[in-house]
């Protein structure tokens, strides 16, 4: 819990940039962050930080609730995470949720997502929000 007395949960998106789910991982973990959930302090960490050094961020991780969200099966935020602060409370992957091939390749701007993409966000978005809500299940 936070001093408002409301519960922390950490929340580490992938930072691939050449990898359109890691955009479609930010787009969503953005969506969760602007989301109405009375009762949530989500707090974005910044995953080249955290991995470079960052001893708030890793203590963060370590000390609430940490959700990893994925762009794909590389994992690189749920490996760096896991190492660094211990195990997660949740992961996301997108490439679990949406095939590679729907996705595309190369990079992804945000201002050309498609219609089927800006779903993929909402998708990901919930499978984030799931994640919050069997933390806060499991205590």
């Amino acid at each position: 819990m936070n001093e408002e007395g409301k519960l922390s949960i950490g929340l580490i998106s992938c930072s691939g940039e050449a990898c359109p789910g890691g955009t479609i991982s930010r787009l969503a973990t953005q969506k969760v962050l602007r989301s109405i959930r009375p009762g949530y302090h989500f707090v974005t960490i910044c995953l080249p930080l955290f991995m470079a050094g960052g001893e708030e961020e890793r203590n963060f991780a370590r000390d609430y609730p940490t959700i990893t969200i994925d762009g794909c099966e590389k994992c690189c935020a749920l490996k760096a995470t896991e190492a660094l602060s211990g195990p997660v409370s949740g992961k996301v992957v997108v490439t679990d949720l949406v095939a590679g091939e729907r996705l595309g390749e190369g990079t992804l701007a945000t201002r050309e997502l498609t219609t089927e993409q800006k779903a993929m966000v909402d998708q990901v978005a919930a499978a984030i929000l799931e994640q919050v809500d069997k933390i806060n299940r499991e205590g």
